[in-house]
Parts: structure tokens; sequence; C-alpha cells
């Protein structure tokens, strides 16, 4: 199983820009798709970005949609969230994870993925 680590969180303003960063040790990771999700306390975790083995499709909610950036560095075994134009609403914890399983689409549900890491916390003021 792949074990990632989220970095990167923190406190900005609204309009702010943040970089979340997601890595492994694990080889295997460049063939996985992987995606971020976001939790605030007391709802599940939400759907943010996925992004293929080999970058070539991305995939982002409605929410973030022109806003956030996802990439990968597969040679850093890393992928990159490159969030801009922060909103309060963006505010949760945010987790990656892999998703181990061949598939012909991204998957945005949490249950298709596995490897998650103990999340980072971004907070936005207004």
């Amino acid at each position: 199983q792949v074990q990632l680590v989220e970095s990167g969180g923190g406190l900005v303003q609204a309009g702010g820009s943040l970089r979340l960063s997601c890595a492994t040790s694990r080889r295997a990771f460049s063939r996985y798709a992987v995606g971020w999700f976001r939790q605030v306390q007391g709802k599940g975790r939400e759907f943010v970005a996925a992004i293929g083995w080999s970058s070539d499709s991305t995939y982002y909610s409605d929410s973030v949609k022109g806003r956030f950036t996802i990439s990968r560095v597969n040679a850093e075994n890393t992928v990159y969230l490159q969030m801009n134009s922060l909103k309060p609403e963006d505010t949760a914890v945010y987790y990656c994870a892999a998703d181990r399983h061949s598939r012909s689409y991204l998957a945005d549900e949490p249950s298709q993925y596995d490897g998650w890491g103990q999340g980072t916390l971004v907070t936005v003021s207004s």
C-alpha cells in the first residue's frame, strides 16, 4: 500500500495562494492516479481534484475549477495542488490519496482511493 504525506497548508487571506504537496517514498506511486480531497469538521470528504498517472488527464470539482491546478512530478514521487484566489469556503483539512485500480476515468469518490495521509490544514481568512 502507498502511504502519502501532505504538506503546505497554512493560514492565508482571501484571494491569496497556497501550494500543497503530496509525497511518498514508494516508486509505485508513479503508476497511480492521485486525488485531493478536503474535509470540514462534521462533514464527509469532498472531492477537489485528481490527476492521471501520466498527467495526461485532470479532473476538478466545479467549486475549484479555474482556481486550483493539480500537477505531478513522478521523478520526485510528488503531486501538487496549486490553489489560487482562495476563498473562506476553501477552509478545510486537505488530504491526498492514490487510486491503485486501473480505470478509464478519474475517480471522485473517497472509497475509490487509499493510502490516505494525515492531512494538512488550510485556513482562509476573510
